[in-house]
């Protein structure tokens, strides 16, 4: 007799082939938006310091 258990079921195997897809565009996406990050942190602790600008001095006018 053999065991129902161990049989080949496709919809368990369309079932896993479309979670292992999900899974990898969300681990994609998560790769990429990880690196843009440190691309962005590692750009801004290169960059010189901006020196902040003054604002006008109001001038009186007569």
């Amino acid at each position: 007799m053999s065991n129902p258990w161990l049989k080949k079921n496709p919809f368990m195997s369309l079932w896993l082939s479309a979670a292992n897809r999900a899974a990898g565009t969300l681990r994609g996406q998560a790769t990429a938006q990880a690196k843009r990050q440190i691309k962005t942190a590692v750009a801004q602790a290169l960059s010189p310091p901006s020196a902040k600008k003054s604002k006008p001095k109001p001038t009186s006018k007569p």
